[in-house]
């Protein structure tokens, strides 16, 4: 592949019958895009022709059949497959899951053998994706079995940047999940990608409490007095500079989280309700944590308006913008703390 300072950006295509392909070839429609990256879809030609028809739009796909023939300036499709694929917009099937994971598959390789920069997913159902290669809840905790390190879901915007100290987990499980270790690693993880992939040198974080009101001290539950709150004052103590607990009503209802550089829910819907009534639509969905770089946009397959070209790009695109910057921004990292008397 030849050599660039352009950043190499790989895009799995999602479900095949959502609106992944939409977003993704509106994103590209102006091709000034293409001035910031050197994109590679993982999918094949026949298929982005179906979507462009369907939906008549004429973003120009280039098509290649190895990594090798990549060429810049061009929105590379890299064929993974050459068979017709029924496509039924607007409706899950064991197909479409099939071949979003043959999308993924190809462009977690890719990643892992640094054929490609960073990592831009469209959204999957996670339910038909499931297979003997993918059993998970999702792209997250996929990354995290493929990739080296420890995830953590961070949704950012201009205005938020909040981290989950529990994923896609039942909410039966979540006060029987949280442990002081378990809230040490997540904000050890959050303090760090502040740090290195936003660049944020003395970040400022809030923690959010478990129960309602944080428990009112013991009277609903006790998580917040024995967990959380002893956790708390054990990490100030290492020199980062944490807060809370915080009721999450009162905390988002205040404004309060404009104070703060990264904010750690403790579960799904405590963090991304919030989240995406500030900020749906321009919201990011990155994965810290891991040795490489994945951002995806904040919304789901949109099985609903699938075909109808009434898809909104703009998450997709600051999708795009995020990992291209926090590429930027961890390679600048690397350089400032690199030792100079280290050996090769």
């Amino acid at each position: 592949m030849e050599k660039t300072e352009k950043i190499v950006v790989g895009i799995s295509i999602g479900d095949l019958n959502g609106i992944g392909i939409e977003v993704i070839l509106k994103t590209f429609e102006d091709k000034r895009m293409l001035d910031f990256c050197t994109p590679v879809l993982f999918g094949a030609t026949k298929t982005i022709s179906f979507h462009k028809k369907q939906l008549n739009l004429e973003t120009s796909v280039h098509g290649i059949q190895s990594i090798n023939q990549l060429a810049h300036g061009k929105i590379n499709m890299l064929n993974i497959w050459k068979e017709e694929v029924v496509i039924s917009l607007g409706t899950p099937t064991k197909l479409s899951g099939e071949y979003a994971l043959k999308s993924l598959e190809s462009a977690v390789s890719h990643l892992k053998e640094n054929k490609i920069d960073v990592l831009l997913t469209a959204p999957i159902n996670k339910e038909n994706i499931q297979s003997d290669t993918f059993n998970f809840p999702g792209h997250t905790e996929y990354l995290e079995n493929q990739l080296d390190g420890e995830s953590l879901m961070i949704l950012i915007s201009n205005e938020l940047r909040v981290g989950l100290v529990t994923g896609h987990i039942p909410i039966s499980e979540i006060s029987k999940t949280i442990t002081p270790e378990l809230i040490e690693k997540k904000v050890a993880i959050l303090h760090k990608t502040l740090v290195q992939d936003f660049g944020i040198n003395k970040p400022k974080i809030a923690i959010l409490g478990l129960n309602p009101h944080c428990g009112d001290h013991g009277v609903i539950g006790k998580e917040d007095d024995e967990i959380i709150r002893p956790t708390i004052e054990k990490i100030k103590e290492s020199g980062k500079v944490v807060f809370g607990p915080y009721a999450a009503d009162g905390f988002f209802g205040s404004s309060t989280y404009t104070q703060f550089d990264g904010i750690l829910a403790m579960y799904h819907d405590q963090g991304l309700a919030p989240f995406k009534a500030l900020s749906f639509g321009n919201g990011v969905n990155y994965t810290a944590g891991l040795t490489k770089i994945r951002t995806s946009p904040d919304h789901g397959t949109g099985y609903e308006i699938a075909g109808k070209n009434s898809a909104n790009a703009a998450s997709f695109k600051e999708a795009l913008f995020s990992a291209i910057q926090i590429h930027k921004n961890r390679n600048q990292y690397k350089k400032l703390t690199r030792n100079p008397l280290a050996t090769k």
